[in-house]
């Protein structure tokens, strides 16, 4: 497959019905938990990217027997700590910071040296958000560059529950802690900014033992070990990050309309429905369910004209930490000025993307201020782009591909965006279901 992707042309009006990829949060949740269960748990929808892939691939090193049918995943567990594995175990994270963190936490009595690796991109994530509360059960850390991958864990023979304060809203550090406490005696009490809650959602729905207050800023959630976790199966629904990307080029292409089936839509993570609508959106929510604690629904989007601009409210940051790349695009088209500020976390992700962001929008003849945790973005609705645009050297980091081709998509131009393979990270149909829009070949 050629590695560059060439759009020359704005994309057609369509009408279609769509589904896209599974979940990734939920998908690699439920390999670990999986992993822990006892008994055969089957995952359908399981979303097959390379991030996944790489939980599969870890939890394979540490004794556990999966199996991949045309149907479903099947994962063997072995129980509570259950993994079974030889001195000088080395585990590949790749790429995926959701899996890099959260398998720690599932380490924390791991009786035998074990090193987690990734990609260069996560190799320069912060990993001392994890590293330093995983401290306090008992487990032992060495790496070359401090708080940097490549590391190494050593766990402690008898952790015991902490107290954690997790204030950066990261839903990777609360699950991280989450998950050590499976191992922990006594109770674990965690303070945590509020974040997505699919670890909370599927910890109640297996029985382990969590109780849950809540306020306006703050979860607070008390864990004690479980005895068992049964085995489970799972409908992976589609995933609401994935969704935005065509949420978005249906909004700004011409006579428009597209029912997106089966999507998550928790409410900790819509902050992108809720912007686009106070940005005049036409987005509505249909045949709405619940399902294992998730919210499902089948999401409605049309073609929405006179878009204007935005001044974020900082309380829906982490609801829509994912996705405030292709926020900032609909920023670009709308009318006005919109403003998003506290949002240096997007600079932790897989590329330093509020910097990318900006940089993007520059290129297309955007006018941005950008701060270390803002940025003002002066839209243009009548936005046409005649010139080249050449994107690369962004880390291939999937979110920065695929805000730049619905970019390239709906506000014209001449663009070559390297990479196109980075993708595979989170969401491999992405140019497939596009080219089916209208059968528009890309």
């Amino acid at each position: 497959m050629l590695r560059t992707l060439i759009i020359n042309q704005k994309i057609e009006p369509f009408k279609k019905i769509i589904k896209v990829d599974g979940d990734k949060s939920l998908s690699i949740r439920w390999v670990l938990l999986a992993s822990q269960a006892l008994g055969i748990s089957k995952a359908y929808n399981l979303l097959m990217s390379e991030d996944v892939s790489a939980a599969l691939e870890a939890i394979k090193k540490l004794g556990i027997k999966v199996k991949i049918n045309k149907s479903n995943c099947e994962i063997f567990g072995n129980g509570i700590n259950g993994f079974n594995y030889k001195s000088g175990l080395v585990v590949d994270a790749k790429n995926s910071g959701t899996l890099g963190r959260l398998i720690l936490g599932l380490l924390i009595r791991s009786p035998k040296r074990i090193k987690i690796i990734g990609d260069k991109s996560l190799s320069k994530r912060d990993f001392s958000r994890v590293v330093m509360p995983l401290e306090k059960f008992g487990a032992k850390f060495y790496y070359k560059t401090k708080n940097k991958l490549p590391l190494s864990i050593i766990g402690s023979q008898s952790p015991k529950g902490i107290n954690y304060i997790e204030n950066k809203g990261s839903a990777q550090c609360k699950s991280s802690v989450m998950l050590a406490a499976l191992n922990s005696t006594g109770t674990t009490f965690i303070k945590a900014k509020k974040s997505r809650n699919h670890s909370e959602l599927l910890f109640k729905y297996l029985k382990i033992p969590i109780k849950i207050k809540k306020n306006k800023k703050y979860d607070f959630i008390n864990i004690k070990k479980p005895t068992k976790i049964n085995a489970f199966n799972y409908q992976v629904p589609g995933d609401i990050s994935s969704s935005a990307f065509f949420m978005v080029l249906t909004m700004l292409t011409n006579n428009s309309e597209l029912l997106i089936k089966n999507v998550n839509i928790n409410p900790s993570r819509i902050g992108i429905i809720t912007i686009l609508k106070k940005m005049g959106a036409k987005i509505s929510l249909n045949n709405t369910r619940n399902y294992r604690g998730e919210k499902i629904s089948d999401i409605k989007i049309k073609t929405s004209k006179n878009l204007r601009g935005i001044n974020c409210p900082s309380r829906l940051n982490s609801s829509a930490i994912d996705e405030f790349l292709i926020i900032f695009l609909v920023a670009a088209k709308a009318k006005g000025i919109s403003y998003f500020r506290n949002i240096s976390e997007l600079n932790q992700k897989e590329s330093p993307r509020l910097n990318w962001g900006s940089k993007i929008l520059n290129m297309m003849g955007i006018k941005t201020e950008l701060t270390k945790d803002s940025i003002k973005i002066y839209g243009q609705p009548n936005l046409e782009i005649a010139k080249p645009i050449v994107i690369k050297k962004y880390l291939k980091d999937h979110r920065v591909f695929m805000m730049s081709t619905i970019a390239a998509l709906t506000c014209g131009g001449k663009w070559k965006i390297h990479d196109k393979d980075s993708i595979n990270t989170s969401f491999p149909s992405f140019l497939k279901i596009i080219k089916n829009l209208n059968n528009q070949l890309i």
